[in-house]
């Protein structure tokens, strides 16, 4: 019995519990209900008929010709005008270094000498044996001109006396195999070389490149050679001065086509007075194929997605500006424009910027922006568009 009254009292308890929340509930909707009647708060725009707000503004630009230039664009990477690797002809210690990492260096300056007192030594010996060759050569010599000494005799002696200068020759040639020079003027490169180490033939010791001009190694499709000359004025640009055009020209073209890849090797020269361009930089180079006429947007007007590329055209529809997003076939860019080979005709409005905030058929608000100012810019070197 005592058990049936707790349960009894739990269940009224639970009741009441239930009862009082509900009366809260109910009692605070009403209070929501009351505020939303209201005018709606300070700064909420009113929304327009089917729920939607005033259309956004949008920059636009107008399609429009412009001249571009087309080129043929490879790769090549740049070199000293004359560049070498300096080594020792033979296996000996080093004694002294007589530069410093990146000096300019004058044609014939002594870079490094090695051990020679082996040298020094033998050069000697070969300059007394060559003086006492002359010595005999000219007493035999006088001899025989009195008539005490035969014409053969006189002949051995001279080719002796002969003999001793060429190994005096020799003996400096193996002198100077102990000075590394400079074969022409430039500037060194970093080098580990120190007094003491053991350099061996063929090992590199220094680096030296003439900076004052760089030149380019390319190759050009065999299709092209018609529109390639010797003295040609050619462009190039490296990724480490980005938007920056180097000119130059083409100094050589090779004799040949590789018959394995089609192409025709040719040689380019661009100035280097401020020694920018280094050596092992890749250089894009662009030569010009001739100037054309073509309809052109900015880049920002024109969206890619995988191989397809579209724009959105402005249409008027009753009293509205509304987009249409259109299929465009592109070309080549050129300093930030894009031509349109197909799908758009010259005076027809498109957006200029912000795609991904614009849908097809959208209503929009047209103003011009900044894009439209830069219609006029000149043509300059281009590529073809990926898309």
């Amino acid at each position: 019995m005592r058990r049936h009254f707790f349960l009894i009292g739990a269940l009224v308890v639970l009741v009441v519990m239930l009862v009082a929340g509900g009366l809260k509930f109910a009692v605070g909707a009403a209070g929501k209900g009351d505020a939303g009647g209201g005018p709606p708060a300070a700064g909420v725009a009113k929304r327009g008929p089917g729920g939607r707000g005033a259309p956004p503004p949008v920059s636009v630009v107008t399609a429009q010709p412009r001249a571009f230039m087309d080129t043929i664009e490879v790769l090549g990477v740049a070199k000293g005008i004359q560049s070498v690797t300096l080594t020792a002809a033979t296996t000996q210690l080093v004694q002294r270094v007589r530069f410093s990492d990146g000096q300019q260096v004058p044609r014939g300056a002594v870079l490094v000498e090695l051990k020679d007192t082996e040298q020094d030594a033998g050069l000697a010996q070969a300059e007394a044996r060559q003086i006492q060759a002359r010595r005999a050569f000219e007493r035999y010599r006088t001899l025989g001109e009195k008539g005490f000494a035969s014409k053969a005799a006189t002949d051995q002696y001279e080719a002796a006396w002969l003999s001793a200068q060429a190994d005096v020759a020799a003996a400096r040639a193996r002198q100077n195999d102990r000075l590394i020079r400079a074969p022409f003027s430039g500037v060194v490169g970093i080098s580990d070389i120190a007094p003491g180490a053991l350099v061996n033939p063929g090992a590199p010791i220094v680096t030296l490149d003439d900076l004052s001009t760089v030149r380019v190694d390319f190759q050009v499709p065999e299709r092209y050679l018609a529109q390639l000359s010797e003295g040609q004025r050619i462009t190039a640009a490296v990724d480490a001065y980005s938007g920056e055009v180097i000119e130059g020209r083409i100094a050589k073209l090779d004799t040949r086509v590789d018959e394995r890849t089609r192409a025709i090797t040719a040689r380019a020269v661009f100035p280097n007075p401020a020694r920018r361009l280094k050596p092992g930089m890749m250089v894009r180079v662009g030569v010009s194929r001739g100037e054309r006429q073509g309809l052109a947007l900015p880049e920002s007007s024109v969206s890619v997605q995988g191989d397809a590329a579209f724009v959105f055209v402005l249409k008027r529809q009753g009293e509205r500006t509304v987009t249409e997003q259109r299929p465009v076939v592109t070309g080549i860019r050129q300093q930030g424009f894009v031509e349109i080979s197909d799908g758009l005709q010259a005076g027809e409005r498109v957006v200029a910027d912000g795609l991904h905030k614009i849908q097809p058929g959208q209503a929009v608000r047209p103003q011009n922006g900044p894009a439209k100012q830069a219609a006029g810019v000149p043509a300059a070197t281009g590529t073809r568009s990926g898309a």
